[in-house]
């Protein structure tokens, strides 16, 4: 278990006076007044933003190979955006649209539907971005070509490749564009399936719904339960659906591990990840928005126990946000949101101090995994550099492709 993440020695309090008095530079770091810490993170952020640039896109400009937002370079567009919105840089809106277009011509013939692993990511984000430049035709465009997405009749439920993950790229471009961009009837198709689905693999089962992917029934955000569930919360439900998605939820709740961290899968007796994609941290973010959504205090203990885990057991060994250090910080903003404790924020100003402080010299001497796409959104320091430009503006933090 202790392989997988350092032991977190980080301070549970912060003390401004220990940013002139200590000599260490991770707690000097941490110390620093918020309007401080800023700067430098900004800075930071800035400076990974262009090395993921030069990394990803380069001298490629027109050849994409990987178009998603996962891994390839509509996670550097996706950065680019969320730079753009931190410092108003047209420039990077402008590159943010160039790449969405190649990543356009790119997944032509791609069968993938799902935003974070799909073409639903590059029409939503791309008409986000148009609306942004005010470019009429190209938001109509790019809204064309979505509204034309044809689902696979024996597509999968999940997030990353499956029905949830196309409902995300809906809720997206809703957000951003205006609440009937993608209607209420062509959503609700989608939910029918999934709940439908749901309900008939559950079999009369202890829990109301249940998924199967690749032959295991996930419980986390990238493949499983919570991530369907996350997405359930945001669509029009009825009150019996309502009802079998919170019953899915305190299923879960009552199955964690006596750790508090969650399974991976049905009946998988590890309790070994810590991960967004498996393990406490997703399911923590799903039970922040099962809170707000519900009301229900049995979802926000259970989401405060969850992020525990992750101050415990988060400090991964990675540097990404699916399955690292920066993914996990983000349970800490999430519930730093919900409940206004400055706990939480302490918190995740301390793993990205960590991140600041210490990665690139752990990962140089081979401590630290910084993924096999290094420079990529969700394995890479592209998520890294997305966390620092959220620690900036903790309120309006969002864990990328995953929290609205």
């Amino acid at each position: 278990m202790a392989d997988r993440h350092f032991p977190n020695q980080l301070p549970e309090t912060v003390d401004e006076s220990a940013s002139h008095i200590s000599h260490d530079p991770l707690i000097k770091l941490i110390s620093l007044p918020h309007s401080t810490l800023s700067h430098t993170l900004t800075t930071s952020a800035l400076h990974l933003k262009d090395i993921v640039v030069r990394e990803t896109w380069g001298s490629r400009r027109t050849s994409v190979q990987d178009y998603t937002l996962y891994t390839g370079v509509l996670g550097t567009a996706y950065l680019l955006f969320k730079a753009y919105q931190v410092t108003n840089n047209q420039n990077d809106l402008q590159l943010c649209s160039h790449i969405v277009k190649a990543c356009d011509s790119a997944s032509t013939d791609s069968e993938r539907v799902t935003f974070i692993c799909g073409r639903a990511g590059v029409y939503a984000l791309g008409a986000v971005i148009a609306k942004h430049a005010g470019d009429e035709w190209l938001l109509d465009h790019y809204l064309t070509q979505f509204r034309g997405i044809k689902l696979p009749s024996d597509l999968p439920c999940e997030l990353l490749y499956g029905r949830a993950g196309f409902l995300w790229a809906c809720s997206f471009l809703n957000n951003h564009i205006g609440k009937e961009t993608i209607s209420t009837s062509h959503r609700r198709a989608v939910v029918d399936e999934i709940i439908n689905s749901g309900r008939n693999f559950a079999h009369r089962g202890i829990c109301p719904l249940m998924y199967e992917w690749h032959g295991k029934k996930y419980w986390g955000a990238a493949h499983g339960l919570a991530g369907i569930m996350y997405v359930l919360m945001d669509m029009e439900l009825k009150p019996d659906e309502i009802e079998d998605v919170k019953r899915t939820l305190h299923y879960m709740i009552n199955n964690r591990f006596p750790s508090g961290n969650y399974p991976s899968s049905e009946g998988n007796e590890s309790d070994r990840l810590v991960h967004w994609c498996h393990g406490a941290p997703g399911v923590a973010l799903t039970l922040v928005k099962a809170a707000e959504v519900f009301g229900d205090k049995e979802f926000l203990q259970a989401a405060v126990e969850a992020g525990d885990v992750v101050w415990k057991r988060g400090l991964l060994k990675r540097v990404g946000i699916c399955h690292g250090i920066s993914g996990n910080a983000y349970v800490f903003l999430s519930l730093y949101r919900l409940t206004g404790d400055m706990k939480y924020l302490h918190r995740a100003k301390a793993f990205a101090c960590f991140l600041h402080d210490k990665a690139e010299k752990l990962i140089s001497e081979g401590k630290m995994h910084g993924g096999d796409r290094p420079y990529s959104l969700f394995e890479g320091i592209g998520g890294m550099a997305y966390l620092f430009f959220d620690i900036i503006q903790p309120s309006q933090a969002r864990f990328p492709a995953y929290e609205l």
